[in-house]
């Protein structure tokens, strides 16, 4: 193929000149805009990268006082095009793209005329590589966010980032945004952020940003504003990098080879020698195109943008009833989180109840507390601090739920104790308003089942800390209607949630298949493994967390709890540790510093069968195909895309697994254990 792709959504470079006060001649201004709004980014592909370059030689044409680029409204560019790398077809076109991205690039970098970015939006990947080229930047205060995202999906940046943001920055802070940032989640730069560092030149208001850009630049240009920025540090360049070499192996363990290309490319941008640098981002990403955790990790991307926003099987959201009043049973940390959350996002009054007022003064404390420690970081202003003290409140009387349309409990993790909640709550809320649970594990059709109207009781598990995890299992009971399944999808998106649709099955899906790990491999303990070759067994797949990290953060009372509730259901899968029964007794942390508490190890009874570590990891990721199998052929979720979903959004599982079904499909465990794919060949892997 060439390169000429056609299904790109081509972003036009659309030129003009502009006449500046203060300046002999007018500026040349280009514009980038793929004709769509804001909800489709621009990005650059070959048509993209070659409208820019004949924009760009136009405007040097015409002799220009300066040259500017932005974007469309709220958007500057997020980047290439990563739709179209599954349609390359050899390492050498991998490389053109590479190459062609660098040359047109470069021009804004060589110019003998001043070029400046004015970053009025997003900007992202190559987007924001495209700034850095630029001899000066503008940043708009109201851009979503900035980053160089790249590591999360398998690449690097690699149309210059690696060897221009360091030398602007500085390699602590590039480091950051290169490596740290895309390894947690994703994270992006807010603008204030971002000009913090040094990635802008200036912060301006995003009301009249390209006014105020304008004007700047022509006092640049004039030589009355000077732009002053602080001398890199090389001396420590050897030593951060060390320190990071040494994190991502104690993280990843060698899983992610992006991040250790991008290591190695930000130890080439030391020297300076830019064409170097560059050509060997063209070689880093001619060789991760064709690489299965980037095929992975863009199939994840996928996932993101799309199945998140378009939940599968969700009801005509037509059906949604409006929320007025929002009511929270308890006043524990999990609901005084909830109340937060709810008062932010869907500004409406948010009442907590308890069984006494100590306990609701705590709980309304808490939400004061957090309000309070917003506004002192700068996060938020003082007059949405006063609306959301007055939107949150607190009562020992459940009356005050009388007028809510949506009421969540989140009380203890005992099914007779809900069923005796929802009771008394039907008796005084209206009989549209919808009944929630945060149940991580117990059946919404059995906590509905002796009320009137058990067609308003939904599940709706959250994941822990509310704020950050961006998952919502949304759980639809045996009668539960679609008016109420459809209020509840509207308020998880008020909430800024991705909700997945699940069926009424123990655990749901992100706590079953956790609990069938961890299960896993603490029975490994129990026939005599050693901790820490058990904690490290799963080293190779470059997981968030250890498994005995992850089961100190659950709390390993909550997953004897949960492991025994899914005993219950599916004994012959899911056994019950003394053990981990022992160790949540204790009251000792299992790892200190991410290593095993020795202490702990002296409280276990164990057997004398001892596993390898590989006996461990492929019991463990066998256990995993197993029961992803069953659940999808139990209908717990639609489509296995849905347990990847979940398992990136809830329990941070990195985007080069794609979730869990890739990986589990491209090291054979799926057709050994099942007998089948979960996906088909292709869509997750090189083939």
């Amino acid at each position: 193929m060439s390169l000429a792709a056609a299904n790109e959504v081509v972003t036009k470079a659309l030129l003009r000149q502009v006449n500046v006060p203060g300046l002999d001649r007018p500026a040349a201004l280009i514009t980038l805009d793929n004709g769509f709004d804001h909800t489709k980014p621009n990005s650059f592909g070959p048509g993209g990268l070659t409208s820019l370059d004949e924009a760009i030689t136009a405007a040097l044409a015409a002799d220009p006082a300066f040259i500017a680029v932005t974007g469309k409204p709220y958007i500057f560019c997020v980047g290439a095009d990563i739709t179209s790398l599954p349609q390359l077809e050899n390492r050498e076109q991998a490389l053109e793209i590479g190459r062609l991205g660098h040359r047109v690039f470069a021009r804004l970098k060589d110019s003998a005329v001043p070029t400046f970015a004015f970053v009025n939006g997003a900007a992202m990947g190559g987007g924001l590589e495209l700034a850095l080229h630029c001899h000066y930047r503008t940043l708009s205060a109201g851009a979503a966010a900035l980053a160089l995202p790249e590591v999360s999906l398998g690449l690097v940046p690699g149309w210059g980032g690696t060897q221009l943001l360091p030398n602007l920055i500085g390699i602590p802070a590039a480091t950051q945004v290169i490596l740290q940032n895309p390894l947690m989640q994703n994270k992006m730069l807010k603008p204030k952020q971002a000009a913090e560092m040094g990635i802008a030149d200036v912060l301006l208001e995003p009301a009249d940003f390209l006014e105020r850009s304008l004007e700047w630049a022509a006092g640049v240009v004039r030589g009355e504003v000077t732009v002053t920025r602080p001398e890199v540090d090389k001396d420590m360049w050897a030593g951060v990098l060390y320190f990071a070499r040494q994190t991502l192996d104690q993280r990843l363990h060698g899983a992610v080879p992006a991040a250790y290309k991008a290591l190695d490319l930000l130890e080439t941008a030391k020297d300076g020698d830019f064409a170097a640098g560059t050509a060997a981002e063209d070689e880093a990403l001619a060789d991760l195109v064709f690489s299965e955790e980037l095929r992975s990790g863009l199939y994840a991307f996928d996932l993101m943008q799309r199945r998140a926003k378009r939940p599968a099987g969700a009801p005509d959201k037509g059906l949604a009833r409006p929320v007025t009043k929002v009511g929270i049973v308890g006043a524990g940390l999990m609901a005084s989180q909830l109340a937060l959350l709810f008062a932010r996002r869907l500004q409406v009054p948010v009442v907590l109840t308890d069984l006494d007022q100590a306990r609701v003064d705590k709980g309304v404390g808490y939400v004061h507390a957090q309000i309070e420690k917003a506004v002192s970081k700068g996060r938020m202003d003082k007059g949405t601090a006063a609306k959301l003290y007055g939107l949150v409140s607190g009562s020992v009387d459940k009356s005050v739920f009388a007028d809510a349309d949506f009421v969540i409990e989140a009380v203890f993790e005992d099914l007779g104790v809900k069923k005796q909640v929802w009771a008394e709550l039907e008796k005084i809320v209206t009989p549209e308003a919808v009944l929630a649970t945060n149940t991580s594990s117990l059946s919404i059709t059995e906590m509905a089942a002796d009320l009137e109207h058990p067609e308003r009781v939904v599940g709706f598990h959250f994941f822990n800390p509310v704020a950050v995890l961006p998952l919502l299992e949304i759980v639809r009971g045996e009668r539960t209607d679609d008016a109420t399944l459809a209020t509840a999808f509207a308020v998880g998106k008020q909430l800024k949630k991705s909700s997945v649709l699940v069926k009424d099955a123990p655990a749901f899906v992100v706590n079953r298949l956790l609990t069938r790990f961890l299960g896993t491999v603490f029975a490994a303990v129990d026939q005599g493994t050693p901790l820490d070759v058990a904690n490290s067994a799963l080293d190779p797949l470059g997981l968030p967390m250890r498994p005995l990290a992850l089961l100190q953060l659950v709390g390993p009372a909550v997953a004897y709890h949960v492991g025994g509730t899914l005993h219950a259901a599916f004994p012959d899968r899911f056994g019950v540790s003394e053990n981990l029964k022992r160790i949540a007794d204790s009251g000792q942390p299992i790892v200190v510093d991410d290593q095993v508490n020795e202490e702990v190890a002296k409280l276990l009874v164990v057997g004398d069968q001892p596993l390898t570590a590989e006996q461990v990891r492929q019991n463990a990721l066998d256990a995993l195909a197993q029961e992803i199998r069953l659940m999808l052929d139990e209908g717990v979720v639609a489509e296995a895309q849905d347990i990847d979903l979940c398992m990136i959004l809830g329990a941070g599982w990195p985007f080069h697994l794609g979730g869990v079904t890739p990986y589990l499909d491209r090291t054979g465990t799926a057709e050994r254990v099942t007998g089948r794919r979960f996906l088909p060949r292709g869509a997750a892997s090189l083939r």
